[in-house]
């Protein structure tokens, strides 16, 4: 059965345990690795994974150019990769169609945003620049958010709904089932064929039986297998994948279909 994981960070060798500290800090969580493309093949390797969601935020507008190129370069250098582009609120209209164009054009897969770090809410006027770009330039590239946070309200579950039913044709996914730390107030989401989801950074809070739960709600063909590299280990959370009762039918799709057929990989 082939393994893709969904949601990867990796970061440039010299910053790399720098940003994976400032990430640890952030979300009290030991990290599990320090973030360079290299350890990133290197413990999915030892986890049988073959494909990765590889992404960056950009906390400043001024570091978007860079943080894309360096993307495309590791995607380069690692065909395993699957990029994800970065983008930021302060950007104008102009320059996110611009951005958007120089990454469909040089194999880019999506985009990855982060309201919590980037500083903005999902559903902010401001961002339907973004949205509509998507809609009428990259039609097919999803937007990942990280989703859910009971200490801020940047990117609450009811935000990112509220955005996927004001822009039916864009497809986004909600990481860490949805809404981390948020996983009650996932409901919102039933009923939207445009959002989907990823297991990460969830399942050693919540469990399989919770897990289970709201894989059956939300439906198995909305999900994808995800470790949010380096904050977890892959192999621990493949372990816990496994544990959550489910046919092997719906194993495959969350483990590799259910990506492959959204991205068209």
């Amino acid at each position: 059965m082939r393994i893709f994981n969904a949601h990867a960070h990796i970061y440039p060798d010299k910053i790399a345990e720098k940003a994976t500290d400032a990430i640890g800090k952030f979300y009290d969580i030991p990290m599990q690795r320090h973030g360079t493309p290299a350890e990133l093949i290197k413990s999915g390797s030892e986890a049988g994974i073959s494909k990765y969601v590889v992404h960056s935020c950009a906390t400043k507008e001024t570091q978007v150019r860079s943080i894309n190129e360096f993307i495309k370069a590791e995607m380069d250098k690692y065909p395993e990769f699957i990029g994800f582009m970065t983008l930021h609120q302060d950007m104008t209209e102009k320059a996110v169609a611009e951005e958007l164009t120089w990454c469909l054009n040089n194999g880019f897969k999506g985009i990855k945003l982060h309201p919590d770090f980037q500083k903005f809410y999902i559903d902010d006027p401001i961002m339907d620049k973004v949205y509509g770009a998507v809609g009428e330039i990259g039609k097919d590239f999803p937007i990942l958010f990280h989703t859910g946070d009971n200490r801020y309200e940047f990117s609450k579950p009811i935000r990112l709904a509220a955005v996927a039913k004001k822009f039916p044709k864009v497809k986004f996914i909600g990481a860490h089932f949805g809404g981390y730390r948020c996983w009650d107030q996932v409901d919102c989401y039933k009923g939207l064929e445009n959002v989907f989801f990823d297991t990460s950074s969830s399942l050693a809070f919540i469990g399989e039986k919770k897990a289970k739960e709201l894989i059956d709600m939300l439906g198995s063909e909305k999900f994808f297998f995800g470790d949010d590299f380096p904050m977890w280990n892959a192999k621990e959370e493949l372990e816990r994948f496994y544990k959550i009762d489910l046919t092997e039918k719906q194993r495959e799709k969350i483990l590799s279909t259910n990506l492959a057929n959204l991205l068209n990989i």
